[in-house]
Formats: C-alpha cells, sequence, structure tokens
C-alpha cells in the first residue's frame, strides 16, 4: 500500500490532469512523470496511466450528457476508426522507447499554436454541427496509433482534427474528444494488463484524482466556453512542446 503522502500526490496529479486533458491535452505530461518519480518503470507508468485515462473519460463522457451536450453517433463512429491504431500503438510501446516520436510531437504541437493564432475567415467557432467528411475519419487511424503508443498530447492532435478538419467550435471538440479517447483506451489498456504493466494501487488513486478533474473539466468548458478554452489549450501546448524538445 503506498504511503499516505504518495496518494495525496497522485490524487492532486490526478485532479490536475483531467481538468487538463477535457479542455486542452496533455495532461499525461504531468502524470507520467509523478508516476515515475513514485517509483514505477516507465512501462508500468505508461500502463497504470492508461487507467487513470479511462476512467477520467468517463466522468467528462458523462458529466457533458448530464449537461445536454451529447452526439454519440458521431463520436462513435470516429472512435471506430481509431481501434486498429490504438491496438497496434499500444503492442509496440511495451516493446520500444519513445524518444523520437516525442520529438515529432514537439514540432506538430508548435503547428498547432500557430494555427490557433492566426485568424481564420471562415470561423468555426459558430458551427455547432459535424461536417462528417473522409480526411477527419482518416486522421483518427494515425491519432489511435499514437494515443495507443503513448497517450502523451494525443488531446492535442484530436482537437486539431475534429476542429479543422471537421470545423467544430472548441465545446464540441471536447465533447469528441473524451468520448473517442474513452473507447481506444479500452483495448490499450486491456494489453498493458495482459502484459502486466499496471500498478493497480496507485492506478485507481490516479484515477480518482483524474474522474474528479474532468467531472468539473467539462462543466467549466460548458459554461466559460470557446475563448477561455482557447487560452488553456494555447498555454498548455506551449509548455508540452518545450518539453518534449527538452528545452527545461
Amino acid at each position: 500500500m503506498p504511503e499516505i503522502y504518495t496518494i495525496i500526490i497522485l490524487f492532486l496529479v490526478g485532479c490536475a490532469a483531467g481538468f487538463i486533458n477535457v479542455n486542452a491535452g496533455g495532461g499525461s505530461s504531468i502524470t507520467l512523470p509523478a508516476l515515475i518519480f513514485l517509483g514505477l518503470d516507465a512501462s508500468v507508468a505508461n500502463g497504470t496511466n492508461r487507467l487513470a485515462i479511462l476512467i477520467q473519460n468517463i466522468s467528462a463522457v458523462r458529466s457533458f450528457k448530464q449537461e445536454d451536450y451529447h452526439d454519440f453517433k458521431t463520436s462513435f463512429k470516429l472512435s471506430l476508426f481509431t481501434l486498429p491504431g490504438a491496438i497496434a500503438g499500444a503492442i509496440i510501446a511495451t516493446k520500444i522507447g519513445d524518444e523520437l516520436f516525442q520529438k515529432i510531437l514537439a514540432v506538430i504541437m508548435i503547428g498547432i499554436i500557430i494555427s490557433i493564432l492566426i485568424p481564420r475567415n471562415n470561423n468555426p467557432d459558430d458551427n455547432d454541427t459535424v461536417k462528417s467528411n473522409l480526411p477527419a475519419y482518416l486522421s483518427m487511424i494515425g491519432i489511435g496509433f499514437y494515443g495507443g503508443f503513448i497517450q502523451v498530447g494525443v488531446g492535442f492532435l484530436l482537437m486539431a482534427s475534429l476542429r479543422y478538419l471537421m470545423k467544430l467550435n472548441l465545446v464540441l471538440v471536447n465533447m469528441h474528444k473524451v468520448f473517442i479517447v474513452l473507447i481506444y483506451t479500452v483495448p490499450a489498456l486491456l494489453i498493458f494488463i495482459v502484459t502486466d504493466n499496471i500498478n493497480w494501487v496507485m492506478g485507481i488513486v490516479l484515477a480518482t484524482g483524474s474522474a474528479t478533474g474532468a467531472w468539473w473539466a467539462a462543466k467549466f468548458s460548458i459554461k466559460k466556453g470557446e475563448k477561455l478554452i482557447k487560452l488553456i489549450l494555447i498555454v498548455a501546448v506551449f509548455i508540452m512542446a518545450v518539453k518534449l524538445l527538452g528545452i527545461f
């Protein structure tokens, strides 16, 4: 059984990560180092984090549904495209490292910041309807692979795809994002369980905190709207990119 300070740290880290993940992404850049700092091997930390991700997104989906923000049909269709990649990514994650992948992601993060800051004539903020298109669905395959592989920063990739390929406002982007991550996390988590890469006690504590943060984040996302989500997104992406590039 972890000591009391470990439980408190994990719960608070989970709360912060859950809130950040729902409104932007990059929460796993907090939880993974915390799990490793508290004594887990990298592969076990990666797997343990998936338990928190699963519970966190169940909580967020329920919270969005209570606020009457849901489109399960579209969310589920998008989720199906992530599954093959997520399974492949999780299998590979149990076998190899991720340094090169993180460097590539850092460049993508910087690109996302630039795209957010550039004024757009066709403003997606006013769009509350889903524009289904093939590029958006195909992007889910690659996003699923990355999510299954390491998870860190996958929320940014989902937000970029849903916002700029499907032209959705950020509240709806977050609504679909949490459902998609929930679905592809199931097979990824099963792979980590089968390969014995889960610390269940630490995972449950972290998951409890993550679910709490995610619950309030979903309500915050709906009530505060587009502008504040955009600010959180820019700050989170910047911090994530700096971390991945090893500047600090």
